[in-house]
């Protein structure tokens, strides 16, 4: 199999910005300029360091509910550099990638590179060497192994956008182990940064969204920040991008509880719990988490769907 070959220096990871034109959850008004600000400094970055820019899911915070003219300020700031972005579970409807999701406007645009079907992506050309590069996008599954074809690549970088079982994420999740032929692992969708793991000859590595969604107390020690890796590299180089005080992008009251990930607890019902407590500042949000989580191939999301539709249907009757 022929893939397309790409030259850059490396690869500059961003991850998670769920852009939106209204700000979700509890973050002040702003939201939509300050996250395209923060993707003008991470494709800034990336020029200067002649590296290739790689989103690792979740570009969107809503797949079909943005304005025409947040898809246009898009077009034009990706466009000339044309992102590599990996399909995360936002950025789908109904658990699935379609031609009336935001995503796939930008595609059709040609102002990004979708990373949409698991397996090799693409190769990585640069003046230390060369990397093959595969991908795993939301939904699909991790490989077990990379069998090298002759003329391959001496390095495999992986990109998922995956719950994984790292150190500081229990929840039900991806177990961590070799995975034969992949040297590197780099995983989007869990929020919060995670220690690098390594097994075998396989590093993980879960660098952290690059924009502080939830009010909480981690989130306000978290400096936004994108990542560097070229081959030769035995993990990530931390960039910090400019950002603005937690004060002027969250509201002034007191924290909710703290959030306990634990081993069996369902992280479903964990995004009910949160999405209830923020209600008042995302009154839109029940449809969307739905819309984003359930997966229309099981019985039990088909129902909780159903049962959504009759509450909506029936208020809307009286």
């Amino acid at each position: 199999m022929s893939l397309p070959r790409v030259r850059a220096s490396g690869l500059l990871f961003a991850a998670d910005p769920h852009v939106a034109d209204t700000p979700p959850g509890q973050r002040l008004p702003g939201y939509r300029e300050q996250v395209l600000d923060k993707l003008a400094a991470w494709l800034g970055l990336a020029r200067e360091l002649d590296a290739l820019p790689v989103l690792l899911g979740d570009l969107f915070h809503w797949p079909r509910e943005n304005s025409n003219a947040l898809l246009v300020a898009l077009m034009r700031l990706f466009t000339p550099q044309r992102p590599f972005v990996l399909v995360g579970n936002h950025d789908k409807h109904l658990a699935r990638l379609t031609s009336d999701v935001s995503l796939s406007v930008l595609a059709e645009a040609g102002a990004v590179r979708l990373l949409d079907e698991p397996g090799p992506a693409f190769v990585l050309e640069t003046p230390g060497g060369e990397a093959l590069i595969g991908a795993s996008p939301d939904g699909s599954p991790l490989p077990a192994r990379f069998e090298r074809a002759p003329g391959d690549p001496g390095t495999v970088v992986w990109l998922t956008h995956h719950n994984i079982r790292f150190p500081e994420f229990e929840a039900r999740a991806h177990g961590i182990h070799e995975l034969p032929g992949i040297d590197l692992v780099v995983n989007g969708h869990i929020h919060r940064p995670q220690p690098d793991v390594r097994a075998g000859t396989t590093l993980w590595v879960n660098p952290g969204n690059t924009t502080r969604l939830t009010f909480t107390r981690r989130s306000q020690e978290r400096r936004p920040a994108v990542f560097f890796w070229a081959p030769g590299r035995d993990g990530l180089e931390r960039r910090e991008l400019p950002f603005l005080p937690f004060e002027q992008v969250f509201p002034d009251q007191e924290f909710p509880p703290e959030e306990q990930e634990t081993e069996g607890e369902s992280r479903f019902i964990q995004g009910l719990e949160r999405l209830a407590w923020r209600r008042t500042g995302e009154g839109t949000g029940l449809k969307q988490f739905l819309q984003a989580n359930l997966n229309p191939e099981l019985p039990e999301s088909a129902l909780v769907w159903e049962l959504y539709e009759e509450v909506v249907h029936g208020s809307e009757a009286e």
